[in-house]
């Protein structure tokens, strides 16, 4: 385990709600080493070359150049980041590999796509569940890009409710294989790869089995058209029909019925990839729109020096920094956790397991915000351009159509909004995260007398790291009363759980992104940081907006009388600043540098 592990507490996932983060324990952008940073230029020159400067060939179904594409990407080690040396990968941590995630996946939807697919849902659960005879004849030539995986998860019948799939798996007299039959959709890479990570169910099990099953046509494996899309054209999706496939017993991944447990635990590490995939496209949509925006003269000058333009692209950095922030201080949670269990003696395996199902509620926060914030900073790229953003001859159009998808992969993100909040309720049923104690502390604040005294807010964020932890207040309040009225019925009402999950997610991206800067001021100076300083202090005015908002409409959905009026007296004591920012002049500053820049430089 590093001296840096060691060194600080790291939070279980879910406790940044109720235990404050010192600043010097959150990991950054600013923080990445030489080898990462040689990483991300390599990454970017990559994309650049072979992806950027054809995005056109991907709005034309040109799935042999995604193909062709992926298989360059292999060359280069691209494919191989996460996966162990000893299956013929680089084996490098959870942050280098959410590093490229982010980086490679800017360019266009269908290759980041292709490349999410493979290297995660495709190729992670054999490296994460599969045995040594499993890993050893098929993670390299996944981790080369000789083979592309594929994942056959979603039915017809079986989408958000993975486990209740139809597809059969029948063992045969001798016991020697399972003949698989069943339908799925969706398939992603299904016309170019080699193997497939299938899910069935055997006999009447409660759970679903996951197989390995290599694509073979002559093994009843049937491909349908491919499915015309919205966006992500390039992006091979198709259906795949299995009929009585052949498949050698010892192909099952793990054991019989964990299918449903593999299923979830890759879709953990898929959402926080998935937040990943989304900066990078934020970044060069805001590059695109602010050169456009020099370029465009309207009424004698730079549309860039209107102010309506100058919100959009003060909003879009905006959204693009938080994002970033809280990308990396929970990929980096990760890799510590991963650290701290292998240094325990976990093996590998189960220490990437448990490290990210560990921040499960944190994924599923960043699924939803980034890929939010992704689609707002498409739509408004569009609106910058103006009539040519409509048009499919410039990037935008395809930007948008190509992000969408982002918030339904991985599952939907209404579905996210309630896990979010429906896990953080579990933990704290098990005793992982003390949410009692501090809903307690507010209940009881609640009834006391508030102190008038005047805050000294003199140093950098003390006002809003003040504000941040009313924030969390609010949300101990609502959830902590939810919960004591509806007790396990909350789950039915899933209204209040998407409004007390929208408050936890503003708190977990604000917070991030303060301590972000608050450690960059601290090292670099304020002079040097006060474009990052004007960002956290615009985002922390909409989240507290917005907690306004989500706050009053959970709190009179379920509370009446003198109970609803301390609630909401309570939400209003919480969220007051002493001292409002003034917005207009913080989106003046943050556009301002960007159209110095002619783009984003806050990476």
């Amino acid at each position: 385990m590093s001296t840096e592990v060691t060194n600080k507490e790291i939070l279980r996932g879910g406790q940044f709600l109720v235990k404050e983060t010192d600043c010097e324990d959150v990991f950054t952008l600013e923080d990445l080493n030489e080898e990462q940073k040689m990483m991300r230029e390599s990454t970017q020159e990559f994309v650049d070359r072979e992806i950027w400067s054809h995005w056109e060939r991907f709005e034309k179904k040109d799935y042999a150049y995604t193909e062709q594409c992926m298989r360059n990407a292999g060359e280069l080690g691209l494919l191989g980041i996460a996966v162990p040396e000893a299956y013929g990968g680089l084996g490098m941590g959870f942050v280098s590999t959410m590093l490229v995630c982010d980086y490679i996946s800017g360019a266009t939807g269908s290759f980041s796509t292709a490349f999410g697919a493979h290297t995660g849902i495709g190729t992670m659960p054999i490296t994460l569940y599969g045995t040594e005879e499993q890993k050893q004849k098929y993670v390299p030539k996944l981790a080369s890009g000789e083979w592309f995986g594929a994942y056959c998860l979603t039915e017809p019948g079986a989408g958000s409710d993975a486990n209740s799939g139809k597809t059969k798996a029948v063992l045969s007299d001798d016991g020697k294989y399972y003949s698989i039959s069943g339908q799925k959709m969706w398939i992603s890479n299904a016309g170019f790869c080699s193997l497939f990570i299938v899910f069935a169910r055997i006999e009447d099990d409660k759970n679903i089995t996951g197989f390995i099953v290599e694509n073979n046509p002559e093994n009843g494996i049937t491909l349908g058209d491919e499915e015309k899309k919205l966006g992500i054209h390039s992006s091979s999706t198709r259906q795949v029909f299995f009929n009585e496939t052949k498949v050698p017993v010892e192909n099952m991944l793990s054991e019989r019925g964990n299918g449903f447990k593999i299923a979830m635990n890759a879709l953990n590490v898929g959402r926080i990839k998935l937040a990943a995939a989304c900066l990078d496209a934020q970044r060069r949509v805001i590059g695109e729109a602010s050169k456009y925006a020099n370029e465009r003269i309207q009424f004698k000058t730079p549309i860039i020096n209107f102010g309506a333009i100058k919100a959009k692209i003060a909003d879009m950095a905006t959204n693009c920094y938080v994002g970033e922030s809280a990308c990396y201080r929970a990929a980096k949670n990760i890799e510590d956790r991963i650290a701290i269990r292998e240094s325990e003696g976990n093996s590998h395996q189960e220490a990437e397991l448990k490290g990210v199902e560990e921040y499960a509620i944190e994924c599923s926060i960043l699924k939803v915000a980034v890929s939010e914030h992704c689609q707002e900073t498409t739509d408004e790229g569009i609106q910058i351009f103006g009539g040519m953003g409509f048009s499919a001859d410039t990037p935008m159009e395809s930007a948008w159509r190509d992000t969408r998808i982002a918030r339904i992969y991985e599952g939907t993100n209404e579905i996210n909004r309630m896990l979010a909040v429906g896990m953080l309720v579990k933990k704290a049923m098990k005793g992982h995260v003390d949410l009692l104690g501090p809903a307690t502390a507010v209940g009881e604040e609640l009834m006391g007398i508030p102190s008038f005294d005047a805050p000294d807010f003199s140093a950098l964020f003390a006002e809003e790291k003040d504000l941040i932890q009313r924030l969390k207040k609010v949300f101990l309040m609502v959830a902590g009363s939810a919960v004591q009225k509806f007790g396990a019925d909350l789950e039915n009402h899933q209204q209040l759980m998407m409004a007390a999950s929208d408050i936890l997610i503003e708190i977990y991206m604000a917070e991030s992104t303060v301590l972000r800067t608050e450690k960059n001021a601290k090292r670099f100076g304020d002079d040097a940081q006060s474009i990052q300083i004007a960002m956290s202090k615009l985002n922390l005015y909409n989240a507290v907006e917005k907690v306004i908002q989500k706050g009053k409409e959970a709190i009179v959905s379920f509370a009446e009388g003198d109970e609803q009026r301390m609630m909401l007296m309570g939400l209003k004591r919480f969220t007051k600043y002493t001292n409002y920012p003034n917005v207009v002049a913080l989106r003046t500053q943050i556009a301002d540098k960007v159209a110095a820049d002619n783009g984003y430089t806050f990476d």
